[in-house]
């Protein structure tokens, strides 16, 4: 994995400085308003049409019930994308945001439901405390619903150190996770 260590960020990590070449990112994507599978579809392929980015692997979709935020809502349709890219973690993040806000993403209350949400998991080996984009992502090494398709799409895949399908499988959430019925409409069905 290409690292600051490495030369890849020639003056230090940086949210705004673009690498001197592509490395591996990790984006979850959800949603559970309205047409939740659609929206992740067309997602996926505005992601895949961003310049900077090539992505390398696309999860099953998950569906999940909610976790934390206001009782009452809809379960969740969850996928991970894998990618490589040259793009900066803000642009990143900020390409996700325009696409969230494409689909009229509101952000209302806090883990409430959504449209679509799109979290930047990891960015190569790239730490960052900023509240803005704290990477990895604070809580991924929590979440079932972001360690189970992770690991669908990258069996050997870790986050911190550990195997991110032995992460998945001690999450809290780890029973509410199950994969999409093949051929529900959906982007990797």
């Amino acid at each position: 994995m290409t690292s600051p260590a490495d030369g890849t960020w020639p003056h230090g990590p940086d949210l705004d400085r673009a690498p001197s070449a592509p490395v591996p990112a990790v984006l979850a994507l959800g949603a559970n308003l309205g047409e939740a599978a659609a929206t992740l579809a067309a997602a996926v392929r505005e992601l895949a049409e961003i310049p900077g980015i090539e992505l390398t692997g696309v999860s099953p979709v998950a569906v999940t019930r909610p976790v934390g935020g206001p009782p009452g809502q809809p379960d969740y349709l969850n996928l991970v994308l894998t990618l490589m890219t040259d793009l900066s973690p803000r642009a990143l993040l900020a390409a996700g945001q325009q696409i969230e806000r494409t689909h009229h993403r509101t952000r209302e209350v806090r883990w409430g439901p959504r449209t679509l949400d799109i979290d930047v998991i990891t960015y190569a080996d790239f730490t960052s405390d900023d509240p803005e984009l704290t990477l990895p992502h604070p809580r991924a090494h929590l979440r079932a619903f972001v360690l189970a398709p992770w690991s669908w799409a990258d069996p050997q895949a870790t986050l911190g150190g550990a195997r991110v399908a032995d992460l998945a499988a001690q999450a809290d959430d780890a029973g509410s996770v199950r994969r999409l019925p093949t051929g529900t409409e959906g982007p990797a069905s």
